[in-house]
């Protein structure tokens, strides 16, 4: 009779450490947990998918009322600035905030198995883009009922905008999901940080009504470069995100990489302290 196979699991140290290549070997588990976010965010729930348009399109309507007469849109209609600045907001602010509670979440599962435990927080940013998707197809239809048409060459560079925000959305999420297993506390945080991310972020307003040196500090937020690229790609808002991106870039890679780090060092404490 045959003995059966047993793995030995040992702490690695440096980037070694990361075990980045578990993630390829553990892809269909990466899978199902994104489908399954999916599935348990809308299970049970009257209009589905729907809530992920309707998000947004709430809050273009109270940032019209209450800010459409003080943003500088450049002639650009209100509902369809405010929205093209919400779609990518709203997905980095589900995205963080499934993340964060990823870890928690799946407790059970992280105490009594072994998997690369990136793929909690990976998964809730995966499941994030659907939403994503969701909201970009209505943006589709309000640009073609405002007569909005982009170039062709600045639509190009919407995916670097969308991998922009998903690398500073999960580099947030691996932060905040570390951190929630140790304090608790941090999911009543969170919220209060996107409420304020929102207009740090320039959602609200065009950088245009930013005058230098505040407008290049505010290319340290990776996400006002991003709605601000997603409001120059799609409607032609001025100005561009030039030297915002040039800060953007490092800051977002700088905040994934740190944030690997800290999951890391804490990666090994999970099972026993959630």
């Amino acid at each position: 009779m045959s003995t059966p196979a047993v793995q030995v699991i040992r702490p690695v140290r440096g980037f070694a450490g990361f075990r980045l290549h578990e993630l390829w070997r553990y892809r269909e588990l990466l899978a199902f947990l994104t489908w399954r976010n999916i599935l348990v965010r809308y299970k049970q729930t009257a209009l589905g998918i729907a809530w992920a348009v309707l998000q947004p399109l709430f809050l273009m309507v109270v940032l019209t009322l209450f800010f459409g007469s003080f943003a500088k849109r450049g002639g650009i209609p209100g509902p369809i600035f405010f929205y093209a600045g919400l779609v990518p907001w709203t997905f980095f602010a589900n995205a963080v905030t499934q993340s964060s509670n990823s870890l928690v979440g799946n407790a059970n599962l992280i105490s009594k198995v072994y998997f690369p435990r990136l793929t909690a927080p990976i998964a809730s940013v995966l499941a994030a883009l659907v939403d994503f998707a969701a909201a970009f197809s209505v943006l589709i239809v309000l640009m073609l009922a405002y007569h909005t048409y982009p170039s062709t060459w600045a639509v190009a560079m919407l995916p670097a905008l969308l991998l922009l925000a998903i690398v500073t959305a999960l580099g947030s999420g691996l932060w905040f999901s570390a951190l929630n297993v140790a304090y608790r506390d941090v999911q009543f945080v969170i919220p209060f940080l996107l409420q304020i991310g929102l207009f740090a972020s320039a959602v609200a307003f065009s950088t245009a009504n930013v005058s230098e040196p505040w407008r290049t500090l505010l290319g340290l937020n990776p996400m006002a470069t991003v709605v601000q690229g997603f409001r120059w790609a799609l409607l032609d808002a001025q100005p561009g995100p030039g030297w915002m991106a040039v800060l953007s870039i490092p800051v977002a890679l700088a905040l994934l990489a740190s944030g690997a780090v800290y999951f890391r060092q804490l990666e090994r404490t999970f099972a026993d302290v959630i």
